[in-house]
């Protein structure tokens, strides 16, 4: 990961406009893909030569009235203008977070196994897998580590299988690492996994330079377990007010739905095999 990372947002950001995205005529041969900088300047009513070093990194500090007109020129929606300003180190107030922590609560990991029939966890923004309930772990049975939600979509041979729209999953999981560069662009653990990530697989690789940026809000998946068949669940996440940093995350199918029924059989097959492995070692 570079240290230019405002600059490399803004210029991923206008690579991706055309003129008539932002109802701008289109003169000439353009050398590169997507907006000049100077039609940037003028849709954001600043400087062109201001813009130019804002993407060069030669300008660091906007201030927010720039980020919101910037934010508004590149068409940028709400994920992603938060994004810029994390970047930017202009977050208003109280939008800039704490130091992360990996430890979860106990109260939260009771929570969780409280939910017997619904598949639920905690992640950090490194998408590291923090705890688990047992139908979450039955739920990513097929990977070898139930780790790390990037690792697992990029590096394990389950991944493609198990995503029935892998390339969806993938977008959706790079644009989550890429949120969290603008929270924490120093993290070691990011760093690290971004890294192990670009080495290992030529896909996360082309997806990390779009730049995008997603938060995990609401949306609908859709798995193919090897012991159930076709899962479609809903998942919705949870901010940890107690850990700044972590979400808990929780999948749900729809009730009286064939996914419902094998997330029903999903859960008995786990408890059942649980069951036998203990009265092996016991």
């Amino acid at each position: 990961m570079d240290d230019n990372h405002m600059g490399d947002f803004l210029r991923a950001c206008r690579a991706a406009l055309r003129p008539h995205d932002v109802g701008m005529p289109s003169h000439g041969t353009r050398r590169v893909a997507g907006l000049r900088r100077e039609e940037v300047a003028v849709l954001a009513g600043v400087n062109a030569d201001y813009y130019t070093r804002l993407e060069q990194g030669r300008e660091r500090n906007p201030s927010p009235q720039v980020i919101d007109a910037l934010s508004h020129a590149l068409h940028l929606d709400e994920d992603a203008r938060a994004h810029l300003y994390r970047l930017a180190g202009a977050a208003p107030a109280g939008r800039l977070s704490p130091r992360r922590t990996e430890r979860v609560g106990p109260a939260l990991r009771q929570l969780m196994d409280g939910y017997p029939n619904t598949p639920a966890f905690v992640m950090n923004r490194s998408l590291d897998l923090l705890a688990v309930n047992a139908l979450a772990q039955a739920l990513y049975s097929a990977f070898t580590q139930v780790d790390n939600l990037a690792r697992m979509t990029f590096l394990d041979p389950a991944g493609p299988a198990f995503h029935t729209d892998w390339n969806r999953a993938a977008q959706a999981t790079v644009a989550n690492l890429r949120e969290a560069t603008g929270f924490e662009p120093d993290n070691p653990r990011l760093r690290e996994l971004v890294g192990t990530l670009t080495e290992h697989s030529a896909d996360f690789a082309r997806l990390w330079q779009s730049h995008s940026v997603r938060g995990k809000t609401r949306d609908a998946k859709h798995f193919l377990h090897p012991d159930v068949g076709p899962l479609t669940l809903t998942y919705q996440a949870f901010d940890v007010r107690e850990a700044p940093g972590q979400q808990l995350v929780i999948y749900h199918a729809e009730p009286g739905s064939p996914s419902a029924h094998s997330l029903q059989l999903l859960g008995s097959l786990h408890a059942t095999r649980r069951q036998d492995r203990s009265r092996h070692t016991g």
